[in-house]
């Protein structure tokens, strides 16, 4: 059924949230595009194209509620089946990895392309980003952590984000302490919800009405607090040194994850954050967002996943991270510039077309005048035009 609702004169409103862009803007994406996918190649990560739609099963495999309401849903006029909008590239990439490569060898994948969301997200307030991002599969150690952390800051750097500091935190230390407080799952993740918006009042409410030792609660609503620089982990330390062991592990992945960074990338800013819980549904380790000063919304995260492949039959190590590139364009520091073009009289000599066809293979762009069409050349983008001097053809500025 067609819905008449709108009036001739507003069929060109697009719906709240889905953005088009335009030729100056569209211009400098791609060739952003093309950029990124090169650092990726340089990097080894292999460049995989997931549909955009699949059958809902797989598609929200191993992910969060909140993956699940951002997600158009329809039926399958085939086979009648619920299927999906991609709202997020991530379990496809993971699928890709367990299901069709099945490697043994750490692989590298990386990916690009709009996704689909229910509701607006992110800085750009859009429900249609270009996602970029990039994962290394197939090793546990804190090494491909760091390295694909550093591919992010490098990502942010090609793109002319200037001035990125980078929030860490990890999972494993809030699942532990809730585990060890003997927590159900109604109970954590009530307080994780808490804790998203740092409300101590409500924090201490609600572990006063559960039954664990005066100490868990202290170590639980500390984590509110456990934020800053290098000293922070120090203080979790001390915080924690009674804790369980699982716990302990956590901060040595984290101190021994930051160390690493921070001899890789010394000008990056690091700050922790222990009550930032990105992901926490499907993160297993490290969790990261890049910031930017004058900006309180993450202009892109990434963590460790390692179980997210396990129902596509394997369960192997994994690390991410992923942005939205209109986001970062956004916010870049590069002005986008407009691609000046020659234009060429609408003559059917066979000299010019010959000097049309080299100024083309050489990276000009050359544009036919179209006789009785209206408009000046620099209102098509040109700043030169060819003309014919003594029975040659040259390329002469405006």
């Amino acid at each position: 059924m067609i819905d008449r609702t709108f009036s001739g004169k507003d069929r060109w409103l697009l719906p709240e949230g889905i953005q088009e862009v335009l030729p100056q803007q569209a211009e400098y994406l791609e060739r952003l595009r093309r950029d990124l996918l090169d650092l990726f190649h340089a990097w080894g990560y292999e460049l995989v194209i997931p549909p955009i739609i699949e059958y809902l099963e797989s598609l929200l495999i191993g992910t969060s509620d909140d993956l699940d309401v951002q997600t158009f849903k329809l039926i399958d006029q085939l086979t009648g089946r619920l299927m999906g909008v991609r709202a997020d590239m991530t379990p496809q990439v993971a699928r890709i990895d367990a299901h069709r490569l099945k490697r043994e060898v750490p692989t590298r994948l990386c990916y690009m392309g709009t996704v689909l969301r229910t509701y607006p997200d992110g800085f750009a307030r859009t429900r249609s980003p270009m996602q970029i991002g990039a994962e290394l599969y197939g090793h546990a150690g804190i090494e491909s952590d760091v390295e694909v952390l550093h591919l992010l800051v490098e990502t942010l750097a090609v793109t002319g984000i200037k001035h990125v500091h980078i929030d860490l935190g990890h999972v494993g230390i809030f699942r532990a302490l809730a585990q060890d407080a003997g927590l159900n799952a109604e109970q954590e993740m009530t307080l994780f919800n808490a804790l998203q918006r740092k409300a101590r009042p409500e924090i201490e409410d609600l572990l006063a009405q559960v039954e664990i030792s005066a100490e868990h609660r202290h170590r639980l609503t500390s984590l509110v607090d456990l934020n800053g620089g290098e000293e922070v982990l120090d203080e979790a330390r001390r915080l924690f040194s009674k804790a369980g062991a699982s716990v302990l592990a956590a901060l040595d992945n984290l101190q021994q994850i930051s160390a690493l960074a921070r001899r890789r990338m010394p000008s990056i800013p690091l700050h922790f954050d222990l009550a930032e819980l990105r992901g926490y549904h499907y993160q297993t380790g490290v969790v990261y967002a890049a910031f930017v000063p004058g900006h309180g919304q993450e202009i892109a995260r990434g963590g460790r996943y390692d179980d997210i492949g396990r129902v596509f039959g394997r369960a192997r190590p994994a690390t991410g991270f992923s942005a939205d590139l209109i986001t970062l364009i956004t916010l870049s520091a590069i002005t986008p510039y407009q691609v000046q073009a020659i234009l060429a009289p609408a003559d059917e000599d066979a000299e010019l077309q010959s000097m049309v066809r080299d100024l083309r293979t050489a990276g000009e762009r050359v544009i036919y005048a179209l006789p009785g069409a209206p408009g000046k050349a620099y209102e098509m983008g040109c700043n030169r035009v060819l003309e014919r001097h003594n029975n040659k053809w040259i390329v002469v500025k405006l």
